[in-house]
């Protein structure tokens, strides 16, 4: 009878220890099942897109205090389309702006904003979330810029700066492409090819000194520069419906003051109220030192009408 006892105890331990060896392979096989459904999934085209309308209004009426009324708005679209394969990854980018902004006891309106850019990564895979890539970007505006001040009379005038494709900049080169997530890539180009192309009108005024605008000599309408490129981009959750989205580019020109780094960073805080609505806030800071001696800055807040596609 002990032996037959002992004999069963071993026979249901056996038992026990194949039922949990199978129960792992099976857990194995499905976690093995879902990877493969996952990795399948990622791969191929992949595509989201968002247009957004800002407002921002003020508005004053016999308010001692003081006050100049204005009414606001900027349509943006923001498009993204991404392929990805076992040893492939291809993200595009394209970025669109366009705002206005009245003023009551202004004469004309004035941008708020004016951006057309696309960028787009290529990577080849080397070794883990490092691709050997191959990178383009492009950079204009819509519309005529203006510079604004007064006549003898205090009257506001305006006078041309700059138009569509002018300026207009288009970089490309060879790097390396560093890919962790979708939310934070950095790309490094040591031989990046530049370009900033203008309308050859403001480059052939009488008197003009050459390099004065937008670097580019006179009577020319293009200026090239061969240099070291970087840039980074990098999204996360701040707190619950809060997202916040960072985008930097560096460009650093061999062929003249390689000490003076172009910079051009821009952050994105994106408040969801709902599906449909948030707010806004843009900032972003170029220092570009063929362009203006200092740093630029645009910074814009508002409730968004969004809509994804």
């Amino acid at each position: 009878m002990k032996h037959l006892l002992l004999g069963l105890a071993f026979l249901a331990s056996a038992v026990s220890i194949q039922a949990q060896s199978t129960e792992k392979d099976l857990i194995k096989k499905s976690e093995d099942a879902v990877k493969v459904i996952n990795d399948t999934t990622k791969n191929g085209w992949s595509k989201k897109g968002t247009i957004t309308f800002l407002f921002n209004q003020s508005n004053f009426n016999n308010w001692i205090a003081g006050g100049e009324s204005s009414l606001s708005g900027t349509l943006g679209l923001n498009y993204e389309l991404h392929y990805k394969s076992e040893n492939t990854t291809w993200d595009n980018r394209l970025l669109a702006n366009y705002g206005l902004i009245r003023t009551d006891n202004a004469e004309f309106s004035k941008k708020s904003d004016d951006r057309l850019e696309l960028n787009s990564i290529y990577g080849k895979k080397a070794k883990g979330n490092w691709y050997y890539s191959f990178i383009l970007n492009f950079r204009t505006q819509f519309t005529t810029g203006y510079v604004y001040g007064k006549d003898s009379n205090g009257a506001e005038i305006r006078t041309e700066n700059t138009g569509f494709f002018s300026p207009a900049y288009l970089t490309f080169g060879p790097g390396v492409y560093y890919k962790k997530s979708d939310n934070f890539k950095l790309n490094f180009a040591p031989l990046t090819s530049k370009f900033t192309f203008v309308d050859n009108y403001y480059t052939s005024i009488p008197g003009y000194v050459d390099g004065s605008y937008f670097g580019v000599d006179a009577d020319k309408s293009m200026r090239y520069e061969l240099g070291f490129y970087a840039s980074g981009y990098y999204k996360f959750t701040l707190m619950k419906n809060v997202s916040v989205e960072n985008l930097l580019n560096l460009y650093s020109n061999y062929l003249e003051d390689p000490q003076n780094v172009d910079i051009d960073y821009q952050i994105n805080v994106v408040m969801t109220i709902n599906k449909a609505l948030s707010a806004n806030f843009t900032f972003q800071t170029i220092y570009d030192d063929n362009a203006y001696r200092g740093f630029q800055t645009r910074q814009v807040f508002g409730l968004g009408v969004n809509y994804g596609f």
